[in-house]
């Protein structure tokens, strides 16, 4: 009977020794007690590789120096056989690199409202998933719907948001009505795993300045105050897991619409990036 304790011990002890950090170790000490099962932490050269991948198209490839999406999927913990939304997706530009990231065994859903479909989205995006579907990608879902009306797959390990929380201040639904914010940030909860991340890219507005440069989509400056998201998140129940300054540009006065000279200087803006969690 001893003997037969002693092997459980140490089969208990080799399983609680070979558990892969999750991608919110350190939001949580380092810690895994507790902690449900998740995919092994991000791998550099996946997605290294993942950027070089030879289906992407070179228009894609001159913004990867600007916009640094390697190092950005890495922060977020974004890994191999991982379930990804790509929310408000556009074009598909993270879409595309989450699918080679999380390869066959993941799955990504590129979400978009009506609104960004009809105005620039649809052809590009249909484009982008077609060229990936007959070159024998089958891991991207497309999700057309409402913010605060999508229905996301459940226990999602990450959901992203890039350069588009300040579009939730002023973006109409098809009734005429401004997005419910704190439905959507509901939503996105409610389908993460406890755990899960919730990634945020967004342009920097003036230090409390608030909603003010996000209200008017044609004189705004299309930027929002980064404590606003923090807070607004931070209130649905999120974690604050960590921030980077990967994206960051002190040269940018924040006084100036992002889209004044169309793409040039887009990428240019000095950009939060946050990563939340849900707790377990």
């Amino acid at each position: 009977m001893r003997a037969m304790l002693v092997v459980v011990l140490l089969v208990l002890a080799s399983v609680g020794c070979g558990a892969p950090a999750g991608p919110d170790a350190a939001a949580n000490g380092g810690s895994e007690a507790g902690k449900v099962a998740a995919p092994a932490g991000p791998d550099p050269a996946k997605l290294q590789s993942a950027l070089a991948d030879p289906l992407r198209p070179e228009e894609d490839r001159a913004r990867d120096a600007d916009r640094k999406p390697a190092e950005v999927l890495a922060f977020f913990g974004i890994a191999e056989g991982m379930r990804v939304a790509d929310l408000q997706a556009t074009g598909g530009f993270y879409t595309e690199l989450l699918s080679s990231a999380v390869g066959g065994d993941g799955m990504v859903y590129a979400q978009n409202n009506a609104f960004v479909l009809a105005r620039f989205a649809e052809e590009p995006l249909t484009t982008r998933l077609t060229r990936l579907s007959d070159a024998g990608r089958r891991n991207i879902e497309r999700i057309d719907a409402e913010l605060d009306e999508m229905e996301l797959p459940a226990d999602l390990d990450a959901a992203i948001l890039v350069r588009f929380y300040h579009d939730l201040f002023w973006l109409p639904t098809p009734d005429g009505d401004q997005a419910d914010r704190a439905e959507f940030l509901r939503r996105v909860h409610d389908a993460l795993r406890p755990g899960g991340v919730f990634g945020i890219i967004d342009h920097h507005a003036e230090e409390g300045s608030g909603a003010r440069d996000a209200l008017d989509p044609r004189e705004g400056l299309h930027r929002i105050d980064a404590e606003l998201v923090r807070q607004e998140v931070l209130a649905a129940g999120f974690e604050l897991a960590g921030e980077s300054d990967l994206l960051a540009n002190p040269d940018d006065t924040r006084d100036w619409n992002i889209f004044a000279d169309g793409a040039v200087r887009r990428d240019k803006t000095d950009r939060f990036v946050f990563k939340f969690v849900k707790p377990r």
